[in-house]
């Protein structure tokens, strides 16, 4: 009898003993949670330091972001980093000032060192995103259900190439009409152009002459860059879809005439005119210009001059067949594809330009318009007049052709064309001529990112 119980005793101790190991080991959950209660009722001293000694904390991922913008520039992109690292604990982000940021960023992409965070001027997208130096952001959107409907359309096309997005916009800017209000009240005008006839007549009533000597100019037409805007205006495009110059035809002609018209029949302007005002002097700030093309930037210098300065603003004019028109700009942020720490950017680019904390912390801080649209809801653009026409204007307002070759053909074969015309040294018709086949060919010539 004895003999037997202590069978039975040493049985149960091998089990017991079994049970404990099975339960300390790494095995299969599922057997030994099908084992006796038992088996759980003790934690071994391993399990009780794992219990109460701390994680490691993770280590601070720390993010350079490249920026050519200086000054207050500066100053507002490092109170955004400020406030992103204080927003989390596992991203720090620095802002480095940056000269001649695009070469040192391309010598970077080649030989290490490149930064995590560009600053992106989003023109130059279609130039640099064929030579495979910046990283796509679509995978990102997905994962975070970023909705690119909240952002400008052309603004997300500018930051595009080959079907990939390569950044989100920070900024959106658009030209509009900034005309002088007592200037207007003088000249008896109740109220701002809305169409080129409108322009032309209320330019004529500003202007002011004293025997040959212009004194005040009823509308500026020194920059002649702006012809792609006007030829909008006409009803026209710039380049065809297949990538060649549009513009040696009767809505480029338009424009032409146009232009010379007030020149030269009307004289609402001279050439030169306001280099002649002396250097740092602004024409329309200081009344020597009653209505001006100009973007959202210069809201804070002309609202300094107070009471000096009593200025409105409309969208630009429609052309002659009430077709309107006007060139969208801006910056955006983007992520290097030599960054070590593409999502960790991400997270950054995201907080800043997604949503709405950092679009306008960014917005009331800089006075630009953020490319993010519901931020626009705000009231600190609905309750503010002077950001009205600049928010129309981005409703139809265009990017400049994506084509590589456009920003050459439009600096080295348009724009000298234009001022040869507006000099009075060569025709409408020579001038459209001219510029087409010298576009075409340097489209043609810079037809794939060098």
């Amino acid at each position: 009898m004895k003999k037997w119980i202590s069978i039975v005793t040493l049985t149960i101790l091998v089990m017991v003993t079994l049970a404990a190991c099975g339960g300390n080991n790494g095995g299969n959950n599922a057997s030994s949670s099908a084992g006796s209660k038992e088996t759980t009722a003790a934690p071994s001293e391993t399990t009780k330091a794992s219990e109460t000694t701390p994680a490691a904390p993770a280590e601070v991922v720390e993010l350079n972001f490249w920026g050519d913008w200086g000054g207050e520039g500066q100053k507002q992109f490092e109170a955004m980093a400020d406030a992103f690292n204080k927003s989390q604990d596992r991203i720090k982000v620095k802002y480095v000032l940056q000269q001649d940021m695009i070469t040192k960023f391309l010598t970077a992409a080649t030989s290490g060192g490149s930064p995590d965070i560009l600053f992106w001027d989003r023109w130059r997208t279609s130039l640099y995103a064929p030579k495979n130096v910046m990283h796509p952001i679509d995978d990102f959107m997905a994962k975070d259900g970023v909705n690119a409907g909240d952002f400008y359309d052309e603004a997300m096309k500018e930051l595009s190439s080959g079907g990939k997005l390569y950044g989100l916009p920070l900024t959106v800017d658009a030209r509009a009409l900034f005309y002088n209000k007592k200037l207007f009240a003088d000249a008896g005008i109740t109220n701002p152009p809305t169409t080129w006839d409108e322009l032309e007549q209320a330019a004529i009533k500003t202007t002011k002459w004293n025997g040959k000597k212009l004194e005040v100019a009823g509308f500026s037409l020194a920059d002649n860059g702006l012809f792609n805007m006007y030829l909008q205006q006409a009803g026209g495009t710039i380049l065809t879809d297949d990538g060649k110059t549009n513009f040696n035809n009767d809505k480029g002609k338009a424009v032409l005439e146009y232009w010379d018209r007030l020149l030269n029949k009307d004289k609402v302007y001279k050439v030169g005119f306001e280099q002649g005002l002396g250097e740092g002097t602004d024409a329309f700030a200081t009344g020597k210009v009653a209505m001006t093309y100009t973007g959202p930037w210069m809201l804070t210098t002309y609202k300094k001059y107070g009471k000096d300065l009593d200025f409105g603003i409309v969208p630009p004019p429609a052309g002659p067949n009430g077709d309107k028109g006007s060139g969208m700009g801006g910056f955006g942020l983007v992520i290097p594809e030599g960054s070590k720490h593409q999502a960790e950017a991400w997270e950054f680019i995201k907080w800043w330009t997604g949503t709405k904390e950092g679009a306008l912390q960014w917005a009331k801080m800089s006075l630009n318009l953020p490319g993010y649209k519901p931020a626009l809801e705000d009231s600190f653009f609905k309750d503010d007049p002077l950001w009205k026409p600049f928010i129309d204007t981005l409703s139809f307002a265009k990017i400049r052709p994506q084509h590589p070759g456009y920003s050459i053909m439009e600096g080295d074969a348009l724009v000298p064309n234009l001022q040869l015309f507006q000099q009075g040294k060569q025709s409408a018709e020579e001038t459209l001529k001219k510029a087409q086949e010298q576009g075409d060919r340097l489209l043609q010539d810079n037809a794939t990112a060098k």
